[in-house]
């Protein structure tokens, strides 16, 4: 397992904030699971690290750390 975290450093939502927005584990068979903080946490479940990057990078405001 992998270990990450989402850092955003522009909330172009303002819903999310920016630094570190999710704690996240990349599976040995590519299967994502991602943590939310804040004030509102919530768990997300994606195939794979290119989905979380695709649905969640802001078009690079936000970085896989």
């Amino acid at each position: 397992m992998r270990r990450f975290n989402l850092v955003r450093d522009v909330d172009i939502s303002g819903i999310s904030g920016t630094g570190i927005v999710t704690e996240g584990v990349e599976f040995t068979d590519g299967t994502v699971a991602m943590r939310w903080r804040g004030v509102t946490p919530s768990t997300g479940l994606y195939e794979d690290v290119s989905d979380v990057v695709a649905i969640h990078g802001h078009e690079g405001a936000t970085r896989l750390v």
